[in-house]
């Protein structure tokens, strides 16, 4: 009971500007402690996409513009766990560390540690809070690695993708089936010579998909400025079409899953089992799903 009513206390103090009473709380949910937010009333924005296509640099500009009109903007930036520690690498946040210097912005770090998509139970909860608080633009930067990146879709309103002019970073978004689920993809580095060229490459792709409605493609610079107004303007104005949406539901199903499974009282002796022989994976299946 003392723990709900120090989730309570420090929600309002959080309500009133506190940063460091927002940050205790957070840090409380990130723990496994229920949240006091019941459900938040914000947008999420996802933003995903390969390694080293300027993610982190983009968020940055476009936290710029946010604050430039006077908005504020939380950033949930989600890291790799260490493989020791469970803990948070700096990267994200390190990138980042002008844009965190504005009352206007908040930036936090999280680790992911075991879950196989990338992001934590604990992120939905996080958002709710922030949203509580009054915070306009939340944004959720993914690892951008894999499968990882589509799991985004289980904690976001709207996707990002960002993707860079190199052939190799648009397959690989290819392959994890986010540009499906995508509500804007930008081809960032866009004074790059490449950059048209992909562009025209990932509008093909989508023109041959299932879905009745495509994403707008956008070349933008996180190093020049160029086309972050322009982007900013059209996820403020991009709406999610019902096929897109569906396969979002679809995505938080299977977290959903992933969460039961690792957090199962089974998951060791099951594991132990299936090393023996002893049992099937469809064994495994309903040992899990009953525990859960």
């Amino acid at each position: 009971m003392a723990l709900v009513s120090d989730s309570i206390d420090l929600l309002q103090e959080a309500r009133d500007g506190n940063r460091r009473s927002l940050s205790k709380l957070l840090t409380l949910v990130e723990e496994g402690n229920p949240s006091p937010v019941e459900r938040g009333t914000g947008l999420s924005l996802g933003i995903t996409g390969p390694p080293g296509v300027g993610k982190s640099s983009l968020i940055g500009k476009m936290i710029d513009v946010w604050v430039d009109r006077g908005e504020s903007v939380a950033v949930l930036a989600v890291d790799p766990s260490s493989p020791r520690s469970g803990g948070a690498l700096l990267g994200d946040r390190m990138r980042m560390t002008n844009a965190d210097s504005s009352d206007l912005v908040f930036i936090r770090s999280l680790a992911t540690r075991n879950h196989p998509g990338g992001l934590m139970d604990c992120l939905t909860p996080m958002v709710d809070i922030l949203s509580e608080c009054s915070w306009e633009n939340i944004v959720i930067e993914t690892v951008g690695a894999g499968q990882s990146e589509i799991r985004v879709v289980a904690f976001a309103d709207r996707i990002l993708l960002v993707d860079g002019p190199d052939r190799g970073d648009i397959i690989q978004a290819e392959k994890a089936g986010i540009m499906e689920l995508a509500d804007l993809i930008v081809i960032n580095k866009s004074d790059l010579p490449e950059a048209e060229r992909a562009a025209k490459a990932v509008k093909s792709g989508l023109s041959v998909g299932e879905n009745e409605t495509t994403p707008d493609v956008l070349l933008v610079s996180a190093h020049s400025g160029e086309g972050i107004e322009e982007m900013v303007d059209a996820l403020a104005s991009t709406t999610t079409s019902p096929d897109r949406e569906r396969l979002r539901v679809r995505e938080r199903l299977i977290s959903a899953w992933d969460s039961t499974l690792l957090t199962s009282n089974e998951l060791e002796n099951t594991l132990q089992e299936l090393e023996k022989g002893s049992i099937t994976l469809l064994d495994a299946v309903d040992s899990i799903r009953k525990d859960g």
